[in-house]
């Protein structure tokens, strides 16, 4: 009798101090993953892992990006818009011989700006990051030098799946970090991010694991692509109509949501030549994000050993919407004239290729929007956004409140119990402008933004309640659109709405010239 009453009064200790351990927070992000390109938001591509987060969590139908990588990851880690972090435009990847004054476009993050893993070091957190760093190429601007307690990855933008091409930079802490046999980059994130659970050895973390697929080069191991080769032989329109009939069924979108048409430069699958090598790319991107998601579950299966799953926040979302660019004239630049030639033989998504899926596919992925990476029309903006955390969403739903990646980094301090600082390392910090999602994750209608805003290259736009203007580049004229009839921006209202056009435009300037938009 004794004996089970000591252990009772031991079950009843170990249970008040899980309750009073901090949560865990991981932020997963994807790059260059359009909209539509996992199975929970409409797609063929085989996503289980993913899928099983939404399905016992919230998924966000309106969530934003900054449109471009570097000003999307500069905005979550600090919680400001891209130009007070100073990454407006990218990062600057030659050596930076003067640092003052500071500028909106400058590069590298603001030094009057905190991340996200300073302010939960200071509360307690242990800090860690897997992936794809590029918002500061000189070692000032590094992850260690940002708050983080250990990191591997990259600093740029991009590189192989399988070497490390010339220019580029691998780290673990802050040294080079020589890569095996056997090695391909998705894993090695996912591997190093299972690693970091372990490190923690149960003292609560911020971990962010930023991983560099579905970026081109188009890269994947064979036993990946053998699931998805032949399947892309459908092509690109009846696959398009496909994601968003089951989009519609889904809820993501109004059962009237209309699809945008066929971007006019790309072809009709029926008169596309090159169907096979089309297929073969397509089959590469699909094997990527396969991959990425086996490594998820594996991080989930690591929460679940452990028995922290419940009390640990995870969060997914894309950096921008699918991307467009085609490497003809980099890929040369990037590999050296003896690997480019042998390239040009070498099967997409095998080792030594270096291509890209091209806006053709990239259509596919930002279903049913228009447009693409660098836009900010809603295909270069919007990302599916997972939150998963047992501890506070009880039963699965999903939300049509607005949310933006700037929003991350209050959410995370707010779960945290920390407070974001006025000043940090002798420097004035400018106040964070994101608004936390906890309401929301509570099933709350959270006090939405007055307004949220985007410049990048002359992308501009700003979406008030549901309406939002955006700066088309090609006709140089302001657009504008009522999302909650025409999320796909397909009747444009400016016309016939002039003192409305006004009314945001007045806003946006007001914006622009506040956080440093440069005309």
């Amino acid at each position: 009798m004794k004996t089970k009453s000591v252990l009772t009064i031991l079950l009843i200790y170990l249970a008040l101090i899980a309750k009073a351990q901090k949560p865990n927070i991981i932020v997963i992000m994807a790059d260059d993953l359009g909209y539509s390109d996992i199975g929970c938001y409409g797609s063929e591509i085989h996503t289980p892992n993913l899928d099983a987060l939404a399905a016992k969590g919230v998924k966000f139908t309106q969530f934003y990006n900054a449109a471009r990588c570097c000003p999307s990851r500069a905005s979550l880690l600090t919680g400001v818009y891209p130009h007070q972090a100073g990454m407006g435009r990218m990062v600057v990847t030659s050596a930076i011989k003067n640092r003052d004054p500071e500028t909106p476009n400058q590069g590298w993050l603001s030094r009057n700006t905190v991340t996200i893993a300073e302010v939960l070091k200071q509360a307690g957190y242990q800090t860690y990051m897997s992936g794809k760093w590029h918002v500061g190429e000189e070692r000032p601007d590094w992850p260690l030098q940002r708050g983080f307690d250990k990191y591997f990855g990259l600093i740029s933008g991009a590189n192989s799946y399988y070497r490390l091409l010339p220019g580029r930079l691998i780290l673990e802490g802050n040294e080079p970090y020589e890569i095996p046999e056997g090695f391909y980059f998705t894993d090695a994130i996912s591997q190093k991010a299972v690693d970091y659970i372990d490190a923690a050895a149960g003292k609560p973390f911020f971990m962010y694991v930023a991983y560099t697929a579905p970026h081109w080069p188009l890269h994947a191991p064979d036993e990946e692509m053998a699931k998805y080769r032949g399947k892309y032989l459908k092509g690109w329109d009846k696959l398009r109509e496909e994601r968003h009939q089951r989009q519609k069924k889904m809820g993501l979108l109004p059962a009237n949501s209309v699809l945008s048409e066929r971007d006019p430069a790309i072809p009709a699958w029926e008169t596309a030549p090159d169907k096979d090598e089309w297929d073969q790319k397509m089959t590469a991107y699909a094997a990527m994000v396969t991959r990425m998601d086996k490594g998820i579950g594996e991080i989930v299966a690591k929460l679940k050993a452990t028995g922290q799953l419940d009390n640990t926040l995870i969060m997914f979302l894309s950096d921008n919407g699918a991307c467009a660019e085609e490497l003809d004239g980099r890929a040369k630049r990037d590999l050296g004239e003896e690997a480019y030639e042998r390239s040009l033989v070498t099967t997409p998504g095998e080792k030594g290729s270096y291509v890209a899926y091209g806006k053709e596919w990239a259509n596919l992925g930002n279903v049913p929007f228009r447009l693409y990476k660098s836009y900010t029309h809603e295909g270069g903006i919007s990302t599916p956004m997972i939150v998963h955390y047992p501890k506070m969403v009880k039963k699965a739903f999903q939300t049509d409140q607005a949310g933006h990646i700037m929003d991350i980094m209050p959410t995370c301090l707010e779960l945290a119990g920390a407070s974001y600082p006025t000043t940090y390392n002798g420097h004035t910090i400018k106040p964070a402008e994101g608004k936390s999602l906890i309401p929301i994750l509570q099933g709350k209608v959270r006090p939405s933004h007055e307004y949220i805003a985007w410049e990048h290259f002359d992308s501009r736009a700003i979406r008030q309640g549901n309406w939002k203007m955006v700066w088309s580049k090609e006709g140089k004229k302001w657009e504008l659109y009522d999302l909650s009839k025409d999320r796909s921006e397909l009747h444009d209202l400016a016309g016939t709405m002039p003192q409305k056009v006004q009314e945001l435009l007045k806003q946006y300037t007001a914006w622009a010239s506040r956080v440093g938009v440069s005309e």
